[in-house]
């Protein structure tokens, strides 16, 4: 792919993260994931009842391409909170786990459910 349509596809990935305070760049939809990772990611955020983007990089290979620049992370899905990259797959999971994902949330001022108070 050329450095122009990546470029322009880096502009776009700009924009979604910029106007969406929690984004999921994953492989299918929120509600059909079509990747294993990008399902585990989507269960832990439904899970939190975080709202969130999905940004399905499987309709556009200019995005799943940029997405992986734009992180300089090589794999997807990738979670973005309040424009900051926050990892994929398995950092979220172990996050999610530790709780720390939850106190991410918070601290970002993003609505999240706190089973740990349940």
């Amino acid at each position: 792919m050329s450095d122009a349509i990546i470029s322009t596809a880096i502009d776009r990935i700009k924009q979604e993260v910029a106007e969406n305070d929690v984004v999921l760049f994953m492989k299918g939809t929120p509600n059909f994931p079509q990747c294993g990772f990008s399902g585990q990611v989507a269960k832990i955020l439904g899970f939190l009842e975080v709202p969130y983007k999905g940004v399905n990089v499987l309709e556009d290979g200019e995005i799943r391409e940029g997405v992986k620049q734009y992180a300089n992370w090589p794999t997807i899905p990738q979670l973005y909170v309040k424009g900051e990259f926050v990892g994929g797959c398995d950092i979220i999971r172990e996050m999610f786990e530790s709780g720390e994902l939850i106190d991410q949330f918070k601290s970002a001022g993003v609505p999240v459910k706190d089973p740990r108070k349940a």
